[in-house]
């Protein structure tokens, strides 16, 4: 056999085996359980910018980026500004990619990949480090509500001629507010890519221990993606291209990071 072909098979064969082992997963998430009451999401910086992730989902980011290379990556809920950045670098790692490949000079700036980030509230500091930021060129910044016309308004002209479109969904994480973004947002995700709905593990956690929050166990993004989910399938939907909309959950994505904050979170338009 091939050694590549073996080597790919050897993989696809560990994450099989990870999602059958339950006493495996179960541990993760005790793991995934514990390492919020230490705050161990918000340990970690991508270039220099706080961008409060589990570890395994940022490398579950770039491999997404890297396989389905979108032009422009629409995010929601900003915070510091690190996923921004994360996303912006992928994309710029993208272009350098490119101009080796086809021996080009590559003019960063002239580069039409970009990010779009929404917040209700970018406060001046983060907005600051942003603007400061190597990678700000690529990122373009909205502040009001991800689900409000105005907004919306923004992000149709932002979108305008880009044919591979990712979304990520990280603001408010109400089971309302996360079902209203899903429709407004997962239609501009393109054919093969992928909408992530991020925390989406507050379902699974102990009753009351986002008390401080809005949001809790029956309220909370997993139970907004299950709700959009069965609306596709009953009542149907359109993507931007006009073609249905279809989101499968990739569970190899999470089986193969084992640690997630996003179990069911990965939504794939196939």
């Amino acid at each position: 056999m091939d050694p590549v072909e073996h080597f790919r098979q050897l993989v696809a064969n560990n994450i099989r085996k990870i999602g059958e082992d339950r006493d495996f997963l179960g541990l993760s998430n005790i793991w995934v359980r514990e390492s919020i009451r230490h705050g161990y999401a918000q340990n970690f910086t991508w270039l220099g910018r706080p961008v409060i992730q589990v570890p395994q989902d940022l490398y579950a980011i770039q491999e997404l980026i890297w396989a389905c290379r979108p032009d422009l990556i629409i995010e929601t809920g900003i915070a510091h500004g690190g996923s921004l950045v994360t996303s912006a670098s992928m994309l710029a790692l993208m272009d350098y990619c490119d101009a080796v490949v086809e021996g080009k000079v590559l003019d960063p700036k002239a580069s039409r990949r970009k990010v779009v980030g929404v917040d209700i509230d970018i406060r001046a500091h983060n907005r600051s480090a942003i603007d400061a930021h190597p990678m700000r060129h690529k990122i373009h910044l909205i502040e009001g509500s991800s689900v409000s016309p105005e907004v919306m308004a923004q992000i149709e002209q932002h979108a305008q001629g880009y044919e591979r479109v990712m979304v990520f969904l990280d603001s408010n994480h109400t089971h309302e507010h996360v079902l209203e973004e899903l429709e407004l947002y997962a239609p501009y995700v393109s054919k093969g890519s992928y909408c992530v709905v991020w925390d989406t593990g507050v379902e699974d956690l102990p009753e009351g221990f986002t008390a401080d929050r809005p949001w809790g166990k029956g309220d909370n993004p997993k139970t907004a993606v299950w709700e959009y989910r069965k609306r596709l399938e009953s009542e149907g939907r359109k993507g931007r291209d006009g073609e249905p909309l279809n989101l499968d959950i990739d569970l190899t994505i999470e089986h193969k990071i084992a640690i997630t904050a996003s179990p069911d979170g990965f939504l794939k338009r196939v």
